[in-house]
């Protein structure tokens, strides 16, 4: 179900109210990312979000970001154990020592990635032939073959906290899939599947 805003806009109910919700989902959700730091970014984040509101993700995405150099895979790859516990002292971010690490082993994947092609191409080698045509919640999906197929293949290059759900929503982030609800405004936004 979608919810119609006071600009007359619908929207699905969890970004109908917070504002930095509403703003991340009519601005950036969903639209395509192809860049590396982009896409190594939101695999990170995913997976700090699990267990988690993804309000809470978004709240604390500037920090991340800051203690996180910006996400740029070559300067998180050389953080060491200092930088662990660096970390695990920062209030302003999710202090859970094993998706810390986590980000520093992607980061290290990432890198090694480059020598076969990188970590763009390898995630949408995964993008679906057809995306869903969700028109309530109840049919947005939490996994697919695809981001299962993907799951195992970033674990098989040494990347954590990837799992099933994890890659669906990483998917459903950069646009690989659209599972805007039909009747939202932000439907066929991508440029990639048809509203």
């Amino acid at each position: 179900m979608t919810v119609i805003g006071d600009d007359g806009l619908a929207r699905p109910e969890w970004a109908s109210t917070d504002p930095l919700l509403r703003e991340y989902y009519d601005t950036e959700w969903g639209m395509p990312v192809r860049d590396e730091r982009g896409v190594y970014e939101r695999i990170c984040l995913e997976g700090f979000q699990a267990g988690l509101s993804w309000a809470t993700i978004l709240r604390k995405r500037p920090a991340f970001r800051e203690v996180f150099a910006g996400f740029d895979p070559d300067v998180v790859a050389g953080f060491g154990p200092a930088d662990v516990e660096r970390l695990m002292g920062d209030a302003r971010i999710v202090r859970n020592r094993r998706k810390i690490e986590a980000t520093i082993q992607n980061a290290r994947a990432t890198v090694v990635l480059r020598a076969e092609g990188g970590l763009v191409d390898l995630v949408w080698s995964f993008q679906p032939a057809e995306t869903p045509q969700p028109r309530d919640g109840s049919e947005v999906p939490t996994v697919s073959p695809e981001s299962v197929a993907l799951s195992k293949t970033l674990r098989r290059k040494g990347f954590a906290f990837v799992g099933p759900t994890t890659t669906y929503a990483l998917m459903e982030a950069i646009g690989m899939v659209d599972t805007h609800l039909v009747t939202s405004h932000r439907r066929g936004s991508s440029g990639l599947w048809p509203a």
